[in-house]
């Protein structure tokens, strides 16, 4: 099968950045039970339900979503990413798409989760697509794994990645607001959550988690192997990391939902 060709419509980091869909895959943590649950119950997905997926990448959240009984399609636009999605949810239909052109019916789907992506989205052309597909009084989500940088060790890793990401997207979604998201034409009030969990991880784990960032996938192989010999460096010396076998990475899961008038 040839190439498909580059996407315009994608961020450019993001469409290079995730090419290796196996390590983010392997790399990438899922989201805890409670705010998987949280978001399953605020967007009313269960029997009945047609809930989209967006931007579903390897199919973390999707595969969490299957057991709530509710009609999924995930939406992804890179190839290599539904290639796995597929292999990973074999009940759910993937579709090629973006936000801001979403392969739906106008007023279609009664949910939309974003997990871990809308900070790559053109904000404006996707609540559009969003309002047209969903019915009045549809919902979306959106949830994200935030760095939590409470741990010293933590802190210090992500410190290096402060240099690599100081124009990442991603970096603006803590900011995210009544100006941003719950004034959106067409939309209600957004209402917020935070949860925590740890992700597991050997210390090659760790290299592989920072392996999977967009903006360090995109670096030339030197300048990428540089920054990974840092955090090897950190994982080697600090205090808390040297002679351990597994590691756990924490992070504040954010989720928030607003409602289509």
């Amino acid at each position: 099968m040839a190439p498909m060709p580059p996407d315009a419509s994608v961020h450019p980091v993001a469409q290079a950045g995730f090419a290796e869909a196996g390590t983010y895959e392997r790399a990438r943590p899922g989201y805890p039970p409670a705010a998987v649950s949280w978001l399953a119950d605020h967007l009313r997905i269960g029997p009945g339900a047609v809930v989209v997926d967006l931007a579903a990448g390897t199919g973390k959240l999707t595969r969490l979503l299957v057991s709530t009984a509710a009609t999924l399609v995930a939406v992804e636009p890179l190839e290599g990413m539904r290639i796995l999605l597929a292999a990973q949810c074999p009940t759910v239909p993937v579709a090629a798409g973006t936000a801001e052109g979403l392969p739906l019916r106008t007023g279609s789907v009664d949910a939309v989760t974003v997990a871990q992506a809308f900070h790559w989205f053109d904000a404006d052309a996707a609540f559009a697509e969003l309002h047209r597909v969903l019915r009045p009084g549809g919902r979306v989500g959106l949830i994200w794994n935030a760095r939590d940088r409470t741990v010293a060790w933590v802190d210090r890793v992500w410190a290096v990645m402060d240099r690599v990401e100081r124009r990442a997207p991603w970096r603006d979604h803590d900011r995210l607001g009544a100006d941003d998201l719950g004034r959106r034409a067409g939309f209600g009030p957004l209402h917020r959550a935070a949860f925590h969990h740890g992700q597991p991880v050997t210390p090659e784990g760790v290299i592989d988690r920072f392996r999977s960032v967009s903006h360090v996938a995109v670096l030339p192989e030197p300048e990428r192997e540089a920054v990974l010999a840092e955090v090897r460096d950190v994982l080697a010396t600090h205090p808390q990391t040297s002679g351990q076998d597994e590691l756990l990475i924490p992070y504040r899961v954010d989720c928030l939902w607003c409602e289509r008038r």
